[in-house]
């Protein structure tokens, strides 16, 4: 099981205080030799901390996600969190008070507000270096209808998703996205390779390993993930197994999680 504390999602260098994000475990020292040996992330700008979650239904996304929450809001107490909930999955729904949760199509009000502030740290107007973050659940589906819709609004949508992606990490702005498949046609002018944490989770189709990790296909063949497990790359070269545990407080994740969506002051 998995608790919450600060321990548990900031790693201290002796010298600099190093914020770091625990993603999970690894899977092979969890399950050969019941150790629990974490697989985590530099936040600092220095490193690409944009992440792309991608498993089927019942893979164990939405469980990731909440925890990546928590672990981001204890990891970077000053930082703003903006939560995008297209599908409004009940997995979200204890979150839907608070003032940084956008539900539906609300969900490119958060895009917006987000490149907003990009485009002013990137300008000088906005000088402030706090981290930003929009995670956006179901992304995929939402573009394919907003494609469907109006193609111009999409491009215009998924132009500013680039642009996080390529200036986000200098300005301390950040994108989280949550989908099934990552087909190209919402990730255009090869986007997908932009994300420096790519998890994969759950018995995922040979196409999305082929999307995500086409240098890494021999590491994945014959390897079978159940829910909660998968593959994870980091920096498009650390290639790991990765294990999500069970939340031992869920309540406290998910207070944890309000607060850095703005609820609760």
């Amino acid at each position: 099981m998995l608790g919450l504390g600060k321990k548990t999602s900031m790693t201290m260098n002796s010298d600099n205080p190093l914020p770091r994000l625990v993603l999970g475990y690894d899977f092979d020292r969890w399950n050969l030799l019941g150790e629990k040996e974490p697989i985590q992330i530099d936040l600092s700008p220095k490193t690409n901390s944009h992440i792309l979650l991608c498993g089927m239904s019942g893979s164990g996304k939405s469980y990731l996600e909440n925890q990546i929450l928590a672990r981001l809001a204890l990891a970077e107490p000053d930082g703003e969190i903006h939560y995008g909930d297209y599908k409004q999955e009940d997995s979200f729904k204890y979150l839907r008070s608070c003032p940084r949760y956008y539900a539906y199509r609300d969900t490119l009000q958060a895009l917006d507000v987000v490149h907003g502030r990009l485009l002013a740290r990137q300008s000088g107007e906005d000088t402030s270096r706090n981290p930003v973050t929009l995670a956006w659940d179901e992304y995929m589906a939402q573009m394919l209808a907003l494609i469907s819709e109006n193609k111009k609004a999409s491009a215009v949508a998924m132009g500013k998703v680039s642009e996080i992606l390529m200036l986000g990490r200098s300005l301390s702005v950040r994108l989280i996205i949550s989908c099934q498949r990552p087909d190209a046609l919402a990730f255009p002018a090869g986007s997908r390779l932009n994300y420096g944490v790519v998890v994969v989770l759950g018995a995922a189709v040979r196409s999305i390993y082929e999307m995500l990790l086409p240098d890494h296909m021999e590491q994945v063949k014959g390897r079978q993930f159940g829910r909660g497990e998968g593959v994870i790359l980091l920096q498009a070269a650390e290639l790991h197994y990765i294990k999500v545990p069970m939340v031992r407080d869920a309540p406290r994740m998910e207070d944890i999680c309000i607060r850095a969506l703005g609820g609760k002051q």
